[in-house]
């Protein structure tokens, strides 16, 4: 199994930037990893992806602002935020892919999830 750990969140102004860091341990092998985020009263969607031949994804509201990059040597993934808007209030979630180094198999979804972590944009 795959345990993700987020850390970097926190409160800014608007405009102002914030940097988001998840690790993964245990067994750390995963095909993709993506931020999700999850404002009040809303679902969690996913904001950012990259997987592992490198290719981003980025949903239109943060296309321009946010910037996904992976060193996979220490298993960790970023999430650069810029601009940062009132809209971008919510919690932040790691999550990942899982897979089997071994095998070569994906499994089909983000299934492994950090416990959070709260950006506040004022």
């Amino acid at each position: 199994h795959v345990q993700l750990v987020e850390s970097g969140g926190g409160s800014v102004q608007a405009g102002g930037s914030l940097k988001l860091t998840c690790v993964a341990s245990g067994n750390a092998f995963t095909c993709a990893m993506g931020w999700y985020r999850q404002a009040p009263g809303q679902e969690r969607v996913l904001i950012s992806s990259i997987s592992g031949d490198g290719s981003t994804y980025y949903t239109d509201s943060v296309k321009g602002r946010f910037t996904i990059s992976q060193v996979k040597a220490k298993n960790t993934m970023y999430l650069q935020m810029n601009s940062l808007k009132t809209d971008d209030t919510a919690v932040y979630y790691c999550a990942a892919v899982g897979g089997s180094r071994r095998r070569g198999t994906c499994e089909s979804d983000f299934g492994y999830w950090g416990q959070g972590t709260q950006v506040t944009v004022s």
